[in-house]
This record gives C-alpha cells, sequence and structure tokens, in this order.
C-alpha cells in the first residue's frame, strides 16, 4: 500500500453525498485524498482536504489545480447542464495529463431496454431525463484514450444511511405508502462494497467499463417488502404498487467482461444482511 500512498493524489467531486463520502472514508487512509463539498458544513470546512465546489456557480479548474489530481472520482449531483460543462473540463485536464477519471454512473443507461439484464458491452439506450444525462457523460468520457476512463454503472445502492433508507423510514414515521413495482428485476449493492470495488479498481489499475451490482437479481416489491420486514415489525405497512409495465423489466446491470474477484462480489441476501447490522 505504501507504494500507492505517493502514487495517486484523489480527488472526489462530491464527496459529501452518500456515496462520495464513502469513498472518501475508504480511501483517504491509502492515498492522498481531496474532495468537494456543496453546502457550508462544519465538519468538511476544518477538514482541509475538503474544497467548497458548487458545480452551478463555480469553475472546476479552481479545484483541479488546487488538488492537482492523478485520478478523479466524479460523483457530483446537481444541475445536468452544469455538470455537462464540468465534465467537458474534465475531459480536457485529463487528456492533457498523466490522470484518470473514474465516473459513477447508472443502471438508467438502460432504462428503455426491458427484456435482459444488460452487460458493459451493451448499447446504452435509456427513457428518463437522468438516463439520458449519464449517457451523454459516459459518451464523452469514451471519447478519451481507454485507459484514462472507468465508467462505474451501480444500480439501487443501500446502506443504513442511504437515501433510499432514510425515505422508506420517512415513509414508515409518516404512515405513507410506500412505492413498489412488482414488474422490476434489478440488482443491488451497498456502499461498503462499492467502495471496496472502486479501491481495487484504482490499486491494480483498471480502466474501462464495470457493472458493480449484485451477482443475482431481484423483484424490485418483494426486495423493498424485506427491507421494511427488517426495519419494523409493525402490520399494517402501506404499500403502492405502481405498475410501469404489464411485463417483467429489468433494470440490472450484471458483468460479464470486467468481473471482479469473487471476496469483490455481493448477493442481495449478503446486502440485506449489512442493513441489518
Amino acid at each position: 500500500m505504501k507504494e500507492n500512498d505517493s502514487k495517486h493524489r484523489i480527488l472526489i467531486l462530491g464527496a459529501s453525498g452518500f456515496i462520495g463520502h464513502a469513498i472518501y472514508k475508504e480511501l483517504c487512509a491509502y492515498f492522498k485524498t481531496f474532495g468537494t463539498y456543496r453546502v457550508p458544513h462544519k465538519t468538511f470546512k476544518n477538514n482541509h482536504h475538503f474544497i467548497q465546489y458548487n458545480v452551478e456557480e463555480d469553475d472546476v479548474y479552481e479545484v483541479l489545480e488546487a488538488t492537482k489530481p492523478t485520478i478523479i472520482i466524479s460523483a457530483l449531483r446537481g444541475d445536468f447542464h452544469a455538470q455537462t460543462i464540468a465534465h467537458q473540463h474534465l475531459t480536457e485536464y485529463v487528456l492533457d495529463r498523466d490522470c484518470k477519471i473514474i465516473f459513477l454512473s447508472s443502471a438508467n443507461v438502460f432504462d428503455a431496454y426491458s427484456k435482459y439484464p444488460s452487460y458493459e458491452l451493451d448499447k446504452t439506450f435509456s427513457g428518463s431525463v437522468y438516463g439520458h444525462f449519464k449517457i451523454k457523460i459516459e459518451n464523452m468520457l469514451l471519447r478519451l484514450p481507454k485507459k484514462k476512463i472507468v465508467i462505474v454503472r451501480l444500480p439501487m445502492v443501500l446502506g443504513s444511511q442511504s437515501p433510499r433508507i432514510k425515505e422508506i423510514k420517512q415513509h414508515l414515521y409518516d404512515k405513507t405508502a410506500i412505492e413498489i413495482f412488482p414488474n422490476i428485476i434489478m440488482n443491488v449493492t451497498t456502499e461498503t462494497k462499492v467502495t471496496q470495488q472502486i479501491h481495487y479498481i484504482i490499486n491494480r489499475n483498471k480502466f474501462g467499463v464495470f457493472h458493480l451490482g449484485s451477482v443475482d437479481l431481484v423483484h424490485h416489491d418483494e426486495y423493498i417488502k424485506d427491507i421494511v420486514n427488517q426495519i419494523t415489525t409493525k402490520n399494517g405497512v402501506l404499500f403502492k404498487h405502481v405498475y410501469t409495465t404489464n411485463e417483467d423489466r429489468y433494470l440490472a446491470v450484471l458483468p460479464k467482461f470486467n468481473k471482479l474477484p469473487k471476496h469483490l462480489q455481493i448477493t442481495s441476501q449478503e446486502v440485506l444482511q449489512e442493513l441489518n447490522r
């Protein structure tokens, strides 16, 4: 690990978010790691490795100049147009320097396909604004030399502090209906597993497209009910069934070409177990 200590300077854009912060915590003991945060916060302000950056107002070049990264991890959220401009600047920076970009994408780049799970080299095709945006950034990055990019496509990422789990708990507290999609077949993961996988990708100097979902698939409605059963033993939980189609629809990202070692794979059952800790 010592070799990497001097080898990489890592910048995480969006390090105050759920996944970005988990990645920061995983990497900061091994690499010189910097992160950006959007809203002023005492914890980040007092940490000299954190820089305030608002994608809608600030120029990402200033952050790049201040940190001089060899690896940029993009976990940004915010206005899509502003993010697109920021990623254009990132590609220019990466092209001219000894630097690689790891972009956190989404299973939603395949949300217009429905009949099968999606693999790394499948053509992206989306029916959603969010999916379209992720495809746009992916295509921009794919024009860079192939060893300079890593595209990480994520399914639903769960964790005790994840937005999805917080939302479910809020519904339970408010006694309002939790939306479930009976016809969606998906895979899942946890922020802990994603951060370990990204650490491995950095250590092994990997590049290309990675699908980081569980090795097995689950129905959305059944899985959300399993999560709810772990959170509460109360009866009478309200569910709202949302049918987007009459047939089963896949929103799952599975690896075929860039498979990670066994210890870095996860099952949907292991995700539930981790939520229960």
